[in-house]
């Protein structure tokens, strides 16, 4: 191991690591170092490399690590798992590359869906043959309000049900063979009964890509339209009416695995500005001698230290089945927080450079300012922990 990863390896290891996890861990850090990131540029459009990668992770033993291993993972506990999710999410196609991305629709499915529902697609999931997009947030309507949907789903004399409605900033959608969504099928707004989550063919009939939506000059996120699109009277998850019960769970976790990815990311770009502090030259020495450059690394590595405990703190919940509601709320805003505030100081470190496009801190600065709205803004989420203390 080189001086630089031993020093790369303090900075980010964390002595509760299980000991039979931390090897993992660094393998998993030096296949997205060396295999993933250098590919960056070209993953979002050429399906051929991506695959090809999945298929180097497959042979290193690095496929699906948090996956059951009747599914081909290696059944990680989340716990130990999330020290791997940190690595991986150094690079935003960390996760899709190694086969973990996909752990949240397989923890869906398992959970709520219909056996023959996951005789059908589970392991073609897991396996990264299909595809599977989440539709919730809906135009004209807050997304971090479900009580609002408009999107309706009438159930037909032979059980099948008819969705009609409009979806966007739907991740991934556009390649997407499956999509979750969610529908009202009794009642109206603002009642939060009356919801059902189905599993959604995008081959269905009346099923529509309208348009990808970029969000600060990047795609990824897209808006569907449901004319009349017919759905298998099986593929709906949970009991009716009470989807919100189905996607809480997977919420939280998201929210978490998000959490985790964040700090990767906030990880990666403060290594890039301590580098950049130490090598480069100014008028009277190295840049990293000046205080005020001190400054912003000081206050870069202790808002990942502070939050780092946050964000472990709620898997440890999470996995033992306790109320993690306010540990989520507080992990959410906090690494949102740090990986806008850490890329931003990476930024000023660099100068002009920090704002083009040979080095990765325009993207990861982008994805720091998406993360305070994601999965619900900061302040929806702050409202809710205070009043939960206050109460």
């Amino acid at each position: 191991m080189s001086r630089e990863e031993d020093a790369d390896l303090s900075l980010w290891g964390d002595p509760r690591c299980p000991p039979d996890v931390r090897p993992l861990r660094e393998r998993v850090a030096g296949f997205v170092r060396e295999r993933v990131i250098p590919c960056e540029p070209r993953l979002d459009s050429d399906g051929a490399l991506r695959e090809r990668l999945r298929r180097e992770a497959r042979k290193a033993g690095l496929w699906g690590l948090p996956l059951p291993a009747e599914l081909g993972g290696a059944g990680l506990a989340l716990t130990g798992y999330a020290h791997i999710a940190e690595a991986e999410g150094a690079s935003d196609h960390g996760p899709d590359v190694l086969g973990s991305t996909v752990l949240l629709d397989v923890t869906t499915l398992t959970e709520h869906a219909p056996p023959a529902v996951r005789d059908r697609y589970l392991s073609r999931i897991a396996s990264g043959e299909l595809s599977l997009c989440n539709a919730m947030t809906e135009p004209g309507s807050p997304g971090s309000d479900p009580a609002l949907t408009t999107t309706r789903a009438e159930q037909r004399p032979d059980g099948s049900w008819t969705v009609h409605g409009r979806k966007w900033f739907i991740t991934g959608a556009g390649h997407a063979d499956l999509a979750l969504v969610l529908a009202r099928t009794s009642g109206g707004p603002p009642a939060r009964t009356g919801l059902s989550v189905l599993l959604v063919p995008t081959s269905a009939p009346g099923f529509e890509v309208v348009r990808e939506l970029p969000v600060l000059g990047a795609g990824g996120q897209w808006e569907l339209a449901l004319d009349g699109v017919t759905v298998p009277a099986d593929h709906l998850l949970g009991d009716p009416g009470h989807g919100l019960r189905v996607l809480a769970g997977r919420v939280r976790l998201g929210r978490l695995l998000r959490c985790l990815r964040w700090l990767g990311q906030a990880e990666r770009a403060f290594t890039l500005m301590r580098d950049r502090a130490r090598s480069r030259p100014a008028a009277s020495g190295r840049l990293g001698d000046h205080q005020l450059v001190q400054q912003l690394v000081f206050d870069a590595l202790l808002a990942i230290r502070t939050t780092r405990p946050l964000v472990f703190e709620t898997a440890a919940r999470i996995e033992a089945g306790h109320d993690a509601r306010i540990e989520t709320g507080l992990a959410k805003v906090a690494a949102a927080r740090t990986l806008q505030r850490v890329t931003d100081a990476a930024i000023q470190v660099h100068g002009a450079a920090g704002l083009g496009p040979d080095t990765p801190l325009p993207a990861l600065f982008r994805t720091g300012r998406m993360a305070r709205v994601l999965d619900g803004p900061d302040e929806l989420h702050i409202t809710a922990v205070a009043r939960r203390v206050l109460r």
